[in-house]
């Protein structure tokens, strides 16, 4: 009998895999490589904080590309969770 896993399968371009809660180490490889296939720079903003350190008389576009980066990194993780987990972890 076929393990039924708790997050949609396949591959999704514009879509992130959904947790439901179960199987995270997986959900967490796959939403690297989708992030990472998003922009390489969200991914090393959003698991380093690449732009929190930078000095405070940084360029108006640094801190628009911050911005921009954040809004990024939380729909990814709006659209991540399915409402149960988004739940939980707001």
């Amino acid at each position: 009998m076929a393990y039924k896993l708790s997050f949609w399968e396949g591959a999704f371009l514009n879509k992130p895999s959904l947790f439901c809660g179960k199987n995270y180490q997986i959900w967490c490889i796959r939403i690297n490589f989708f992030i990472e296939s998003l922009d390489k720079e969200i991914w090393n903003f959003i698991s380093n904080n690449v732009y929190m350190h930078m000095p405070e008389n940084n360029s108006a576009s640094s801190k628009i590309k911050k911005e921009h980066f954040d809004y990024i990194a939380k729909n990814i993780i709006v659209f991540a969770f399915d409402s149960d987990e988004l739940i939980n972890i707001s």
